[in-house]
């Protein structure tokens, strides 16, 4: 059984180490580094938005009025920041035989009153034998609120003295190292959508009957009237002799979204239909169902929906008095609201 040491320090002493020494060990170190709070890893690509570099660092660290060093300003997400580095770590947080490392907001009191900012910021040192970057965030993802009484967050124990002094390890290269930031400010931007399936909506059925059905033309076609259907215009499209190849042959029917430029930019609408020829005699209705996406200027349906022999056939009641009558269900529809 492996026994945790009592002080979280040993975890991170021990944990930097493995990570050289032997990066199998990782796992068998994660119960040891999550006592600290921190998270670190390695990777490969350099920090997004700082680097700090310190030459003749023992210098630094042996000046007794280099207690703590800030940088200059950079920005990330619409503010300004910069680093505070204790090179001997920050005693009043228990830092002591570590180097700290902070994050802070530049010029906090310009801010306007009641300000917050919620940001996801990592911290690097980097290692200059292999070409790669320690990596430390805190266990919980990171994500810290910077406000009027809180302008600085970091990690007291960012690195051990005795992990970053050990030549093998590559911080500390004639007497120089990087250290480096990244900061992701996350911000509202108040957009939204929601996304409804609408299962036998409201009003979904449309009624078209078509008289003087033997005096059709090959080229006739019939629009039903519009209706709406989950606050969406369709209407029915029939060709009686059939439309294209289906011409002379057998019906043509489709659905057709009329207002689809009212749809947000760039999206589809999804739907689910029904299709009948109703049966005036014996209500032994002849139906076909579809379901597709529509968008601007699509139509959906059957070039072929039924052929005319069959439709022509008096025993199946299709044709009485010389009308037929087409109807078109919606069944399920999808409704997209969005943010304006």
């Amino acid at each position: 059984m492996l026994s945790l040491p009592n002080r979280p320090a040993s975890a991170v002493t021990c944990f930097e180490t493995a990570l050289h020494a032997n990066r199998q060990c990782f796992i068998l170190f994660a119960c040891l580094y999550c006592l600290t709070g921190i998270e670190r890893f390695i990777r490969d690509f350099p920090p997004a938005h700082y680097t700090f570099k310190i030459e003749s660092f023992n210098v630094l660290s042996n000046t007794e009025e280099f207690e703590r060093y800030e940088t200059g300003d950079f920005e990330a997400g619409g503010y300004k920041w910069r680093l505070s580095l204790y090179p001997n770590g920050n005693k009043k947080r228990n830092g002591h035989r570590y180097i700290s490392l902070y994050l802070a907001i530049s010029e906090p009191d310009t801010l306007p009153l009641g300000w917050e900012v919620n940001v996801d910021f990592k911290l690097f040192v980097y290692d200059q034998i292999r070409d790669k970057y320690l990596t430390i965030q805190d266990l919980d993802g990171g994500v810290k609120r910077f406000h009027r009484l809180r302008t600085e967050w970091g990690f007291a124990r960012l690195i051990s003295l005795e992990s970053f002094n050990d030549a093998s390890n590559g911080y500390l290269v004639d007497d120089s190292c990087i250290f480096g930031a990244e900061v992701f400010v996350i911000k509202c931007t108040g957009k939204w959508e929601c996304l409804t399936m609408l299962k036998q909506p409201v009003g979904n059925t449309c009624t078209l009957k078509i008289q003087n059905f033997s005096a059709q033309l090959d080229t006739s076609y019939h629009y039903s009237n519009v209706f709406i259907v989950g606050e969406r215009k369709w209407y029915l499209l029939v060709y009686p002799k059939g439309y294209s190849s289906a011409t002379g042959e057998a019906l043509s029917l489709y659905l057709e979204l009329v207002d689809w430029g009212s749809l947000p930019s760039k999206r589809k609408l999804y739907a689910e239909y029904k299709f009948r020829i109703k049966d005036q005699v014996h209500m032994n209705h002849y139906e076909r169902t579809g379901k597709n996406w529509f968008s601007a200027s699509s139509d959906w349906g059957y070039s072929n929906f039924i052929t005319l022999s069959d439709l022509n056939q008096a025993s199946k009641g299709f044709i009485k008095n010389d009308a037929l009558i087409v109807e078109g269900e919606i069944t399920v529809m999808s409704m997209i609201k969005v943010s304006s």
